[in-house]
């Protein structure tokens, strides 16, 4: 057995080496293989909402629009579009595309997509999306009329890619396990918790993709998925791996590593409902009191950026020129003794912090409750079962919580759905139970707004009064992080850390056996 360069690494292989070789198996060298954490809920474009389901579902379906690196929409299968007045959006098809089972795609097709979901074919909370759609009018194969009821500019974001996809007229319930679609592949089978197979469209109307095939593999193990890249048994794996591990494997000669700048916003939120937490200068000493920097440096591993916003900084609506509360725990104590909670014995009162029972949320928990600890709040931590702790966060039960927004953060209509008053659940993610009217005005007038200057304006000055509430507490940006064997290439990576790689990816010819061998057996 060949020895490692670190001695981690012969503890990994010996603890996982007959959990993988079972199911490992030498890989076709035309199929990329890719490793995702679980498996996709539903297939279905209009129904899925885990990021597995989206983000392979952007490679089977195409949307009226797509997103490029600035977040900004562009045309998709909608070749071009006009809106005569607020109310109306224009969609011109592009000619000749169809969809995977050789049926044409037309207008009727992107009609039904939206009126299953409006009129309640299909059962989603994706249909609250186009809550301010009328009716949706097929003037002829190429045509497209979107008629509002009121001005909804998040209209265009809402029909792009990630957001939904096009599906075939009549489609039903069928289409979250058997998906047809336009896009660049085409599904061939599903295995639960074990694979999503799709095959390259020859037939598609953009750039036709390299790779033959994917076969998506889902492996739930951190420690099994390091080792099948090593091997060389998988070909790809991206945000899926500790960043402890990513370290480690930089030092492999068959494996590559790209990082880029993600979307993926790390927060803490807190309960305003709360004796405590409703008073806004408690809020804004934790905020003086959290110091991120040893967190992103120590345990995020440098993979992360500071946030300033809910907003990331690719957005056009971002603004990180906002009040901030920066790490500063003499503020932060006089702060505290303002909101009249002096400290009694060094403690001024208690606070408790719910979390899952995942890791790295545990150890983010304790090192807050460290730094809590030097401005007089003793931070208790209570760690459940993922689903008992989000059915605790969507109730209200908790004082304090950090989770992530994957997404929808890039749109700024997130703020209407995080901080609106009307969105407090089950009607949206306020789970803050936020409310201030000057908000809310603002929000209402930025969404009716036809005009990208003024809508920014409006956002702007959204952005500096959370910051001054402080309803939460913007932690940080994670960095997207791609590990591929070497034998993969045109790798490229976009701010939201989908799966759109694969579209321009292409591989080399590979050895296996030989492969296998000289990293295992030698």
């Amino acid at each position: 057995m060949r020895r490692f360069k670190t001695r981690g690494w012969t503890i990994l292989l010996f603890a996982a080496l007959i959990a993988t070789i079972s199911c490992s198996k030498p890989p076709d060298p035309k199929i990329l293989v890719m490793m995702i954490e679980s498996s996709p809920t539903n297939l279905d474009p209009r129904v899925g909402l885990d990021a597995q389901s989206e983000r392979i579902d952007e490679l089977i379906f195409d949307a009226l629009l797509t997103r490029d690196d600035h977040l900004n929409v562009q045309p998709g299968l909608a070749e071009h579009c006009e809106a005569p007045d607020p109310l109306t959006y224009v969609f011109h098809l592009r000619q000749g595309i169809k969809f995977h089972n050789g049926q044409a795609l037309t207008a009727r097709d992107v009609k039904w997509t939206f009126d299953s979901l409006l009129q309640g074919k299909i059962r989603s909370t994706k249909s609250a999306a186009y809550r301010f759609v009328d009716h949706i009018e097929a003037s002829d194969d190429k045509t497209v009329i979107f008629h509002l009821k009121q001005p909804d500019a998040s209209l265009l974001w809402n029909l792009s890619e990630g957001a939904i996809g096009i599906v075939p007229e009549g489609s039903g319930s069928e289409l979250s396990t058997h998906p047809v679609g336009s896009g660049p592949f085409r599904f061939i089978s599903q295995e639960q918790d074990k694979e999503v197979i799709l095959a390259r469209n020859d037939s598609y109307w953009g750039a036709v993709p390299k790779l033959e095939g994917v076969r998506f593999m889902v492996v739930p193990d951190d420690t099994t998925r390091a080792l099948e890249l090593r091997k060389g048994s998988a070909d790809v794996a991206i945000n899926a791996l500790p960043f402890d591990t990513v370290l480690t494997l930089e030092h492999e000669p068959k494996l590559q590593i790209l990082s880029a700048p993600g979307t993926v916003l790390a927060y803490l939120s807190f309960n305003l409902h709360d004796p405590i937490l409703k008073n806004t200068k408690v809020r804004q000493a934790l905020a003086c009191a959290i110091d991120r920097r040893p967190l992103i440096h120590y345990v995020l591993r440098d993979f992360a950026k500071p946030a300033n916003s809910l907003l990331p900084p690719q957005s056009w609506a971002y603004d990180g020129d906002v009040p901030r509360c920066d790490y500063d725990p003499p503020r932060a104590r006089q702060l505290l003794d303002r909101a009249g909670y002096p400290a009694r014995n060094g403690v001024r009162f208690h606070l408790t912090m719910k979390t899952s029972t995942e890791g790295s949320t545990r150890l983010l928990a304790a090192v807050l409750q460290q730094q809590l600890r030097d401005v007089g709040i003793a931070l208790d931590i209570r760690s459940y079962e993922f689903a008992t702790f989000l059915s605790d966060v969507t109730h209200g039960v908790f004082q304090m919580y950090s989770l992530r927004w994957i997404g929808g953060n890039e749109d700024p209509d997130m703020f209407e759905y995080v901080f609106h008053s009307s969105r407090i659940p089950p009607k949206g993610g306020n789970r803050s139970f936020y409310e201030n009217p000057r908000l809310d005005l603002l929000i209402d007038q930025a969404r009716m707004a036809d005009n990208r200057d003024t809508r920014k304006q409006l956002y702007d000055e959204v952005q500096r009064i959370l910051a001054e509430d402080v309803p939460a507490i913007n932690l940080w940006y994670y960095d997207n992080v791609l590990v591929a064997t070497k034998r993969v290439s045109g790798l490229t990576l976009n701010p939201s850390g989908n799966y759109d790689f694969l579209k321009t990816a292409g591989l080399s010819e590979r050895t296996d056996i030989k492969f296998l061998r000289d990293n295992i057996e030698r």
